[in-house]
């Protein structure tokens, strides 16, 4: 059992990669438990949902997908099949003990995903492009990793859309022609029984698909 309960404000002032294996290693035990039951958390099966009515299908890499909560929301919708990428081995030893994921690629996303160039016909993320884990320059490496015509449903901080450079960063990305016009659908990060002060927080779901 971890002596550190999950917890948003440790989360968000991670720096490193470092910080962030040595983070995720003492929650994953813990972390469904602990954060996401307690928390009321909702952004991983508001995520799944979009992807699903955007017509996203299979094969899926859940990037940064932490002890599988978005796989299996995916797999409950019949998507698949899925793959798991995260930094954390002991969060993708979490994710796959619930039998929804083909593989899992520990891999540290800011350096790259070890699988071919135009692997997957979908990509989903929820809850990594937040603070202190991902910026947007990793869309780069996950454009590579897509198929053409591609669906992505990735989710973002609404407090670090703008601020952090994910606006200007799919602009530019439409404007080279990479993706197609992105639609962003704002979700609440946690349900109703949230509690703190980040139960009212925002993320973009950021739907767009691969040129």
């Amino acid at each position: 059992m971890t002596t550190k309960p999950p917890d948003l404000h440790i989360a968000y002032s991670l720096k490193t990669p470092e910080d962030s294996r040595r983070l995720y290693a003492e929650w994953a035990d813990d972390y469904d438990r602990m954060f996401a039951l307690n928390e009321d958390y909702q952004l991983h099966i508001h995520t799944a949902r979009a992807f699903g009515r955007a017509g996203g299908q299979g094969p899926v890499l859940d990037v940064g997908a932490g002890t599988g909560l978005c796989g299996a929301v995916l797999a409950d919708m019949g998507v698949g099949p899925i793959d798991a990428t995260d930094i954390s081995a002991e969060m993708l030893n979490r994710a796959m003990r619930k039998d929804v994921y083909r593989d899992a690629i520990e891999a540290d996303l800011n350096e790259g995903v070890p699988v071919p160039r135009n692997s997957y016909s979908g990509i989903v993320s929820s809850g990594t492009f937040t603070h202190g884990h991902v910026g947007p320059e990793a869309l780069t490496e996950l454009l590579r990793i897509a198929r053409p015509g591609a669906q992505f449903a990735l989710s973002i901080n609404a407090k670090h859309f703008a601020t952090k450079g994910f606006a200007e960063k799919l602009d530019t990305l439409v404007q080279d022609a990479r993706i197609a016009q992105p639609s962003l659908v704002e979700v609440r990060i946690f349900g109703d029984l949230a509690t703190g002060e980040n139960k009212d927080d925002t993320a973009f779901i950021a739907l767009f698909e691969k040129a």
